[in-house]
C-alpha cells in the first residue's frame, strides 16, 4: 500500500503526539489542579488572600494580595479580549504570568509557582530586559 503525502503527514502528527506523551512522566500535569474561576475574591479566598483593591471597574478588578504563596497583583476582567490585550501590554515590562479564564495573577516565579498549585491555569512570561539594559562605551 503506497501513502499519499497527506496521509503521511496525518500519520507523522500521530507519531508525533503519541512520542510526545512517551517522554513525559505526567508528575507535572498531575499537580495542577483545573483552572480555578470565580470573583476576585473567591479567587483570592482560594489563596488564601485578603485583597488590596486597587481597580474597581466595570472591565477589570485589581487588587494587591499577600498570601502565603507571597506578593502578587491579582485582576479579574469583564471579557477574554480586555484580558488578552492587558496581559499583551502588561508582558513588556516582564514577570511572570498566572492566567486563567478572566483572571490573571502576577508576580515572581516562585509565587506564580506556588499559585499554580492551587489555581491552576497557565504560566505566560513576560519579556526579559535584562539583556538590554547595559549601556554601551
Amino acid at each position: 500500500m503506497r501513502m499519499t503525502r497527506p496521509m503521511l503527514a496525518g500519520a507523522g502528527a500521530v507519531a508525533a503526539l503519541v512520542l510526545a506523551g512517551c517522554g513525559s512522566s505526567g508528575d507535572a500535569a498531575a499537580k495542577v489542579p483545573p483552572t480555578a474561576t470565580g470573583s476576585l475574591e473567591s479567587l483570592a479566598a482560594d489563596v488564601r488572600c485578603k485583597p488590596n483593591i486597587q481597580t474597581d471597574a466595570d472591565t477589570i478588578r485589581q487588587a494587591i494580595c499577600t498570601a502565603p504563596a507571597g506578593r502578587f497583583v491579582l485582576a479579574t476582567f469583564s471579557t477574554d479580549r480586555g484580558q488578552r490585550e492587558w496581559i499583551n501590554e502588561a508582558k513588556d515590562y516582564g514577570g511572570y504570568y498566572l492566567v486563567g479564564r478572566k483572571w490573571v495573577a502576577v508576580g515572581d516565579d516562585g509565587t506564580v509557582t506556588a499559585l499554580r498549585g492551587t489555581l491552576g491555569g497557565d504560566v505566560e512570561i513576560g519579556t526579559d530586559h535584562h539583556a538590554h539594559s547595559g549601556h554601551r562605551s
